[in-house]
C-alpha cells in the first residue's frame, strides 16, 4: 500500500538531511549569534586517532583546517603527522583538549571502539562538534549518554556510517514507502567479516611494548593487562595480537563484525523500516566461541514490533560468510548484495594486475558511479557484466528486504539498490525523491558544524540505531533470547546480561 503524502511526513525530521537554512548561509551578526558560519569560513578540526581509519577521516575533512593531531602510536600516525607537520601532536587527547581547546571547533574521533564514548564526551562538554567512527560506542549506556550530551551542549554530531549518506539508502526507503514490495516482514543482512582473528581462547605471553606506543593510553578505560605482540602467526596482516587493528575481535575493545559492518549494512533497513527498539534479540547460531573474543561465525535474530502502518519484522544478521546466504524465495542465479564489477587495476575493482588491451574500449562498471552518493543501479551497466567471466565477484556483503509483493536487495553501503528478480529493473523508474539528499558524508557533518541542517547520521538518529545493534553484540556473549525494555534500558529476562550495558572505568579515567 502506498503512503499518502500526509502520511509520508511521518518520516520528516532530522532524517531529512540536505537543505541549507531557508535564508542561506551568511556572515551577519544575527546569523552568527544563531551559530551559523559562512561555508567559506573553515573549521578548525582536531583528530583523536590519526592512523588507520583516522587517516582517511582526516582526508575526508581536509577542506577545513586540521589544527591538532592525537594518536597513542607514533608509528601508526607517522604519515599524517608528517603531512601536517605544523599541527601540534599529542598522545593523550585530554592534554590536547586542555592546551589546544580554544583553537578547536570540532573533533574527529577514530580510536578503537572502547574509547569512542569517553573521547567524544570530553569534546562535547567543551562545546566541540564531533564526528565519531562507527559503531559510535561499545556499550548502550555510552551511546545514550552521548545523545543526551549532544542535545545538552548543542553541538553538531555525526557517526561514521557512510551508507546513511548514500543515494541507494534513500532509494530503498522511498521504494518501500511507495509500496514497491508491499509490507516488509523479513530482512536478511550479511557480511564476510570478521577478517581478523576471533574465537581465540587465551592471550599469548607478554612482550615488550614498542617504543612508539603508549600502551597505558591505548588501554584507556579498559582493565589493565600486559601488552603482547602475539605468538605464532603474529604479526598478521592486521598487526599484533591487539593492535593496531585486531582489537575488533575482543569483547573489551571492539564489537566484532556487528560493530564493523552492521552500521553500514543495516543502515538501509533501519532508515527504510523505521526500526526503533526490538522486542527481543537472540544469537541462534555461533561457531568458535571464547571467553575473551567474539565467535568466528554467527547468526543473530532481531524481532521488531509493528511500527505505524508497518507490520512486525524479523531481521537476521549473518557474519563470517564466504559467500552470499541461501535465502528461501530467491531464484538461483540472482545476485544478492554487491554486484560484480569489471575493470582493470585494484582501483577499478578488477582483478589484481589485470590489464587492458590496446585499443579496447574502457571497462564499464555494473553501476553508474555518482560521486559521493555511492553507486546507483544501472540496468544497462548490469547487463554489460552479467555474464562476463572477467568480472570480479565482490566479497559477500549486503541486505535483502522481503515483502508480500516482492524483494529488494542492496549493497554494503546501501548502494546498488534494485528489485528482485533483477529483470524487473529493466523498465523500472525509481520514485521521485522524497528524502533530501546528503551533500557527501563528511560535508554533511562540516555543514552542520557551521550551523546548517543536522547531519543525516547525527546522534539523535544514530543512537537508537546503534542501541539495537549493540543488543546483538550482547546476545553474542550470552545464551538464549534477550527481551528488551528500552524505557528502563534493561534486559528483562536475563539479569546477568545487564552487566554488558555499561562499561567499567579503570581508575584514573572518567567519562566526563
Amino acid at each position: 500500500m502506498a503512503f499518502e503524502s500526509s502520511r509520508r511526513h511521518f518520516f520528516f525530521g532530522t532524517l531529512l538531511a540536505g537543505a541549507v537554512p531557508s535564508g542561506g548561509f551568511g556572515s551577519s551578526a544575527s546569523l552568527r549569534s544563531m551559530g551559523y558560519r559562512s561555508p567559506n569560513e573553515k573549521l578548525n578540526i582536531a583528530a583523536i586517532g590519526s592512523g588507520g581509519k583516522g587517516s582517511s577521516d582526516i582526508d575526508g575533512c581536509a577542506s577545513e583546517n586540521i589544527v591538532a593531531l592525537c594518536d597513542v602510536d607514533e608509528k601508526q600516525a607517522a604519515r599524517k603527522f608528517k603531512e601536517y607537520e605544523k599541527a601540534p601532536k599529542y598522545k593523550d587527547f585530554r592534554k590536547m583538549l586542555d592546551k589546544e581547546g580554544k583553537s578547536i571547533d570540532a573533533v574527529i574521533v577514530s580510536t578503537p571502539d572502547h574509547m569512542h564514548g569517553t573521547a567524544a564526551m570530553w569534546c562535547m562538554e567543551r562545546g566541540k562538534g564531533v564526528y565519531v567512527q562507527k559503531p559510535l560506542t561499545r556499550t548502550i549506556w555510552e551511546a545514550r549518554q552521548l545523545m543526551e550530551a549532544a542535545n545538552k551542549y548543542k553541538v553538531a554530531t555525526q557517526m561514521g556510517n557512510q551508507g546513511y549518506s548514500n543515494e541507494g539508502t534513500r532509494q530503498v526507503a522511498e521504494m518501500i514507502w511507495s509500496g514497491a514490495i508491499g509490507n516488509v516482514t523479513e530482512v536478511h543482512a550479511w557480511t564476510n567479516r570478521p577478517l581478523w582473528p576471533q574465537g581465540l581462547t587465551a592471550a599469548p605471553a607478554p612482550s615488550d611494548v614498542p617504543s612508539t606506543l603508549d600502551w597505558d593510553l591505548w588501554l584507556g578505560i579498559a582493565e589493565n593487562r600486559p601488552f603482547t605482540m602475539g605468538g605464532e602467526g603474529y604479526p598478521n596482516q592486521y598487526g599484533g595480537f591487539y593492535q593496531p587493528f585486531n582489537w575488533r575481535g575482543f569483547y573489551d575493545f571492539g564489537c566484532g563484525a556487528l560493530g564493523d559492518m552492521a552500521c553500514h549494512i543495516l543502515g538501509a533497513p533501519n532508515l527504510a523500516l523505521q526500526l526503533g527498539s526490538p522486542t527481543s534479540v537472540e544469537c541462534i547460531k555461533k561457531e568458535g566461541t571464547s571467553d575473551i573474543q567474539f565467535p568466528r561465525q554467527s547468526v543473530t535474530r532481531f524481532d521488531f514490533p509493528a511500527r505505524g502502518n508497518m507490520p512486525a519484522l524479523k531481521l537476521f544478521w549473518y557474519d563470517g560468510l564466504k559467500e552470499n546466504p541461501k535465502i528461501e524465495g530467491v531464484a538461483p542465479g540472482e545476485i544478492l548484495g554487491d554486484l560484480p564489477m569489471r575493470g582493470f587495476g585494484r582501483g577499478a575493482g578488477g582483478r589484481r594486475g589485470q590489464g587492458q588491451a590496446q585499443g579496447a574500449p574502457p571497462p564499464r562498471p555494473a553501476q553508474a558511479p555518482t560521486g559521493f552518493v555511492g553507486r546507483v543501479f544501472d540496468y544497462a551497466g548490469f547487463e554489460a557484466v552479467r555474464n562476463d567471466p572477467e568480472a570480479r565477484t565482490p566479497p559477500p556483503n549486503g541486505s535483502l528486504f522481503i515483502g508480500d509483493k516482492g524483494m529488494i536487495t542492496t549493497g554494503t553501503y546501501g548502494e546498488q539498490t534494485r528489485l528482485l528478480p533483477v529483470d524487473r529493473m529493466k523498465d523500472y523508474k525509481f520514485p521521485d525523491p522524497f528524502l533530501t539528499r546528503s551533500p557527501g558524508h563528511y560535508r554533511d557533518w562540516i555543514r552542520a558544524c557551521k550551523g546548517g541542517d543536522p547531519a543525516c547520521s547525527n546522534f539523535n538518529n544514530a543512537v537508537p540505531f546503534v542501541e539495537w545493534m549493540l543488543l546483538g553484540v550482547i546476545a553474542l556473549r550470552v545464551e538464549g533470547k534477550l527481551e528488551w525494555d528500552p524505557v528502563k534500558m534493561r534486559i528483562t529476562n536475563h539479569p546477568a546480561a545487564n552487566k554488558y550495558i555499561k562499561p567499567s572505568f579503570r581508575k584514573g579515567w572518567s567519562f566526563v
